[in-house]
C-alpha cells in the first residue's frame, strides 16, 4: 500500500480545508424568491384604505428596488371583496399572490356565507391598525359629536351615512352609534372609501366613518370636517393637517359622549399551502418598506396605529378578531343565515 507524500498530503489538506471554507459560505438551501411578477390583491375598491396602502407599498418596492420581480396590484371588489378571497384561495401552491386585509376578511363570509375563511390562508404580516372617523361636510353646521347626534334624533332616518359596503365595518359603526345614542341614520354602501369621501363631499350623504387616511385630503381642501376619532385614546400625531389642526386634536368619540371604539386590520396573507421561506421573504420586504420614508410619511399622513405582528402572536391576533367581528355581526343582526 503506497502512503502519499508529506507534500501530497499537505496539498490534500489545503484542498480540502479551501474546499470546506467554500461550501461553509454557501446556504444549505437558497432561500425562495418569487421567480415571476407577484399580485396584490385589494379585496375592495380604489381609492380606499387597502387600496392606498396597496399602490404605496408597490410604489416604495418599485422605488427602492426591494423585490427583483414586479409588484402588481389588483382591485377585485366583487361580493364585498369576496371575488377577491375566493382568488388567493383558489391558488393553493402560488405564492405569487398576495392579498391585503381589512375587516371584511371577517365579515363578509360572515355577512355572505360564501366558501371562504381566513383560515384559509397563510399569515404573512400586520402592517399596520387604521382608525375611524366621524365625517362630516365642512358647510354644515356641525361642530360636534353631541351637535351631529342631536340633529340626526330629531329627524330619524333622514340622515344618510355613507359607508363602504354592506354588513362591513363602516355599516357595523353605524349600528353601533344607532345603538349607543338612539339615532336612526339611512345608510348607504358604495363600493370604496375614495367613493365614501366624494359622495360626502358632494353632499350627497351627512356623514362618513371613512379612515383617516380615506378623507385626508378632502381635509385639507377644506372639504369635510372630522367630528371624534373612534379610538379609546387621541391620536399621537402632532403636525399640522389642516384648518389648524393635528389629527391628535381630534377628541375620541367617547370623550364626547359617543361611547363606540373600532379599529381595523391593515395585514397581509398569501396563498393557501405556502412554505415558511416563502412567508419569511415577504416578512422580510414588508420589514424594509416600513424603514423607507414613503411609508413614514403614509403612517403620518393616515394616522395609522403602527404596530406589526408575524408569526403565531399575528395567527392568535386575528383568531381573536374573527371572534370579536363574530360578536359585532350578531349584534348587529347581520349573519348569514349558514352561521
Amino acid at each position: 500500500m503506497m502512503l502519499p507524500s508529506k507534500r501530497t498530503s499537505g496539498l490534500t489538506l489545503a484542498i480540502g480545508v479551501s474546499l470546506g471554507a467554500a461550501l461553509a459560505s454557501v446556504p444549505a438551501s437558497a432561500a425562495w424568491e418569487p421567480t415571476r411578477p407577484v399580485e396584490i390583491i385589494v379585496p375592495a375598491g380604489t381609492g380606499g384604505g387597502a387600496d392606498q396602502m396597496a399602490r404605496t407599498i408597490q410604489g416604495i418596492i418599485t422605488k427602492h428596488s426591494l423585490m427583483k420581480q414586479p409588484l402588481v396590484v389588483v382591485n377585485k371588489a366583487g361580493g364585498a371583496g369576496g371575488e377577491g378571497f375566493l382568488d388567493v384561495k383558489s391558488s393553493a401552491g402560488n405564492p405569487h399572490k398576495l392579498v391585503i386585509t381589512l375587516s371584511n376578511l371577517f365579515t363578509t363570509p360572515l355577512g355572505t356565507g360564501i366558501p371562504f375563511s381566513y383560515k384559509d390562508l397563510t399569515p404573512v404580516a400586520m402592517m399596520a391598525l387604521d382608525e375611524f372617523v366621524l365625517w362630516v361636510n365642512a358647510d354644515s353646521p356641525y361642530k360636534s359629536v353631541k351637535d351631529y347626534i342631536a340633529a340626526a334624533k330629531a329627524k330619524p332616518g333622514e340622515f344618510k351615512m355613507g359607508g363602504t359596503g354592506s354588513k362591513q365595518e363602516d355599516q357595523i359603526i353605524t349600528v353601533a352609534i344607532e345603538k349607543a345614542t338612539g339615532a336612526k341614520f339611512t345608510y348607504i354602501p358604495y363600493r370604496g372609501g375614495g367613493e365614501v369621501a366624494v359622495q360626502l363631499v358632494g353632499k350627497h350623504i351627512d356623514s362618513t366613518v371613512n379612515n383617516p387616511i380615506e378623507a385626508v385630503s378632502q381635509w385639507r381642501g377644506g372639504a369635510v370636517r372630522p367630528l371624534c376619532v373612534f379610538d379609546g385614546k387621541a391620536l399621537p400625531y402632532k403636525d399640522v393637517m389642516a384648518d389648524g389642526k393635528a389629527w391628535g386634536d381630534i377628541p375620541t368619540c367617547k370623550s364626547q359622549g359617543l361611547d363606540v371604539e373600532y379599529v381595523m386590520l391593515r395585514g397581509f396573507f398569501t396563498s393557501p399551502k405556502a412554505t415558511k421561506d416563502q412567508v419569511d421573504y415577504y416578512i422580510d420586504v414588508f420589514k424594509k418598506v416600513r424603514e423607507t420614508p414613503e411609508w413614514k410619511t403614509l403612517m403620518k399622513d393616515g394616522a395609522f396605529n403602527q404596530t406589526m405582528m408575524v408569526g403565531p402572536e399575528y395567527t392568535t391576533w386575528v383568531e381573536n378578531e374573527e371572534k370579536r367581528h363574530r360578536a359585532l355581526m350578531k349584534d348587529a343582526g347581520f349573519l348569514a343565515a349558514t352561521q
